[in-house]
């Protein structure tokens, strides 16, 4: 009984990480719907954090519980699908109304609406990605397809880059619906893709185990201190890159 009680104390401490997972989330759903894409951009990027922290907590304390791998899969549909859809949304009606092509919603232009709808399948394709991945037994150490959280991070990018004053030359990148809706195709793809990805996870910190992990935290360090804001989708990018190149060339010579 006594084993059972500290095991229980043990998995509440990831579980509740996760649940701010959810917090964050929620919050960043009503900050977008609200307008406000900065903070909720932001509260993606604290979604990740709680993210990484919590399995990391499970593993440090080995707290496993078929529990907690649900509620983290709940926790991401939430922060890293259906946010990112609605930040998405909001960038497409901005550019509708920046076009002339203002949503009315008592004279709604077909077009407009497909528009508008195409941004919420992120949510479905991150969904497939999450049930995936709880039943795909390969990736136990590594992804197969892009992470959820790291498409969430590129598109949580794209309203930091957009208002602020220093990079108003990609304002007319990302007020374009061929751009949003490349975003939202792509990355729908990638989630869902059978491209093996590699994990952070460190399991020791030998350089001869993790050279990718340490490359890859490197060079992402290096873009954030370059190009501040505008890294973040740079690093997604240069982390797919990385997981085609190990496959390609480092685990096929190994």
């Amino acid at each position: 009984m006594k084993h059972n009680y500290f095991f229980y104390i043990k998995t509440a401490i990831p579980n509740t990480i996760t649940s701010l997972n959810i917090v964050s989330g929620c919050l960043s759903l009503v900050l977008a719907f609200e307008g406000n894409l900065i903070l909720a951009s932001y509260f993606i990027g604290l979604a990740a954090i709680f993210d990484f922290f919590d399995g990391m907590t499970a593993r440090l304390l080995h707290a496993y519980t078929r529990i907690g791998k649900e509620l983290d899969s709940l926790a991401d549909i939430v922060s890293f699908g259906i946010a990112p859809s609605v930040i998405i949304y909001q960038l497409l009606k901005l550019t509708l109304r920046t076009e002339g092509l203002l949503f009315n919603i008592e004279y709604p232009r077909y077009f407009e609406i497909i528009v508008l709808m195409s941004s919420f399948i992120i949510a479905v394709f991150s969904a497939l990605r999450l049930a995936k991945f709880n039943l795909d037994s390969r990736q136990s150490e590594s992804f197969i397809g892009l992470p959820v959280p790291a498409n969430a991070l590129f598109i949580a990018a794209l309203p930091l880059i957009l208002f602020n004053a220093e990079f108003t030359f990609f304002k007319d990148i990302i007020l374009n619906i061929y751009f949003l809706l490349l975003v939202v195709f792509v990355g729908s793809y990638l989630l869902v893709a059978e491209i093996p990805m590699f994990s952070l996870k460190f399991k020791n910190l030998d350089p001869r185990h993790n050279v990718i992990r340490f490359v890859f935290i490197g060079f992402a360090v290096l873009l954030i201190l370059i190009f501040k804001y505008v890294a973040l989708p740079l690093i997604i990018i240069f982390y797919i890159l990385l997981s085609v190149f190990n496959n390609l060339f480092i685990k096929k010579k190994n």
